[in-house]
C-alpha cells in the first residue's frame, strides 16, 4: 500500500476530517492552536483518495527551575485513529511514527505517547525509532453494567460523599465563560496532578469551553461551599469512554466537605448517567508499590492495570542511555 503522509501545522490548512476520537480531532487541534504555549501537529496517512489514519500531537512549553528554564514537549494520547482493518494498522503507524518524530523534533525536545489502549501496539516501530518504554499504572472504571456508581465504590468513599453533601457542599457544572477564570485559578492551586506535569493557563480551559462544552465533549465540574469553589474537575468524553483530565479539592481547609472526592464523584456519576462504557483517570502515575493518587482513584471502584508510556528525546545518545536503564 502506497502511503501519502501529510503534516498540518495551521488550522487554516486543515481540512474537515472524519473520526470519533476527540484526542485526534480538528476540534482539539484548534484548541491547541489558540492556546498560548501550545503548538498542534497533525499527521494524516492516505492512499491517495481515502483517509487511513491520523495522529494529533500537542506540543507545549514546559517551564523548569534550572537552565535552560523551559523546553518543548510533545504528547500523543493513544496511538492515533485508524480507518482501516485492524491487521493493517500497525504498519501504517510505523510509517507515521517515523515521519511524526522527525516533524515534532523540529520544535520539541521530547516526545511522549500516553494512555495507550494496547500497550503492545507498535512496539517494534517504537524501538526502531529510539523510543523507550516506562511502566505506568492505569485505573479504569467499568460503567456498562446495571450496577450504579455507588455500588462499586468503597464503603468509606460512599460515606465521604454523603458527609460532604450533608455538610453543605454542592456540585455544579460550569455553564458560563465568566466562571472559568475562578475554576482554572482554583484548580491550579489544588490540582492533584499538577506536581507531575505542567499546568496549562486559563486560555486552555476557555478554549475547551468554547469548542467542546456545547456538545458535552468536555465538562468542567465545581464543588462549592458558601459560594466558594473548593473543588474542581475536568472530564473529556471521546467515543464510548470518559476521561478525567484534572481534579482536586481544598481538602485541608474544607476537610468535612470532601471537595476532592466530590469533584471526582460528580464526573464519574455524570459519565454513568450518560451511558459511557468506561471512566479512566488519565494520570495515576508510575507503577510504584504505593502511590497516593492511585490509591485515591481505586476507592471509586475502578480496576488497576499495568501499561506503559513511550518516550523519545531529540538527542539519540540520551535515548540510548535511557534504553539501557529502562528496557
Amino acid at each position: 500500500m502506497a502511503l501519502k503522509l501529510t503534516t498540518y501545522r495551521r488550522g487554516s490548512n486543515l481540512p474537515e476530517l472524519p473520526g470519533e476520537s476527540l484526542f485526534h480531532s480538528n476540534r482539539l487541534f484548534n484548541i491547541y492552536a489558540k492556546t498560548p504555549g501550545f503548538t498542534p501537529l497533525l499527521i494524516t496517512a492516505t492512499d491517495g483518495n481515502s483517509l487511513l489514519a491520523k495522529i494529533l500531537v500537542g506540543i507545549r512549553t514546559v517551564r523548569i527551575l534550572f537552565p535552560p528554564f523551559f523546553f518543548k514537549r510533545g504528547y500523543v494520547f493513544n496511538n492515533g485513529e485508524y480507518f482501516v482493518e485492524e491487521n493493517q494498522r500497525e504498519d501504517i503507524f510505523g510509517a507515521m511514527l517515523e515521519h511524526l518524530t522527525k516533524e515534532a523534533f523540529r520544535e520539541s525536545f521530547m516526545m511522549e505517547f500516553r494512555n495507550l489502549d494496547n500497550s503492545l501496539f507498535g512496539y517494534k516501530y517504537f524501538r526502531e525509532n529510539d523510543y523507550f518504554p516506562i511502566n505506568w499504572s492505569r485505573v479504569r472504571n467499568s460503567l456498562h453494567s446495571q450496577r450504579k456508581v455507588e455500588e462499586r465504590m468503597s464503603t468509606s468513599r460512599i460515606r465521604q460523599v454523603r458527609k460532604g453533601l450533608s455538610n453543605g457542599a454542592t456540585i455544579h457544572e460550569v455553564k458560563t465563560r465568566e466562571e472559568i477564570d475562578e475554576f482554572a485559578r482554583t484548580l491550579h492551586k489544588i490540582d492533584s496532578t499538577f506536581l507531575r506535569e505542567h499546568f496549562p493557563n486559563t486560555a486552555f480551559f476557555e478554549n475547551i469551553f468554547d469548542s467542546l462544552s456545547q456538545n458535552k465533549e468536555a465538562i468542567m465540574f465545581t464543588v462549592r461551599y458558601k459560594g466558594k469553589i473548593i473543588g474542581s474537575s475536568l472530564c473529556f468524553y471521546s467515543g464510548s469512554n470518559a476521561y478525567l483530565r484534572f481534579s482536586g479539592g481544598k481538602k485541608k481547609r474544607y476537610a468535612k466537605q470532601y471537595p476532592g472526592v466530590l469533584a471526582v464523584w460528580a464526573a464519574l456519576s455524570d459519565a454513568f448517567e450518560r451511558g459511557f462504557k468506561h471512566f479512566e483517570f488519565m494520570d495515576v502515575g508510575l507503577s510504584f508499590k504505593y502511590h497516593g493518587y492511585r490509591d485515591f482513584a481505586l476507592r471509586f471502584g475502578g480496576k488497576q492495570s499495568g501499561t506503559r508510556r513511550w518516550f523519545c528525546f531529540r538527542w539519540r545518545w540520551l535515548n540510548k542511555l535511557c534504553i539501557k536503564l529502562y528496557v
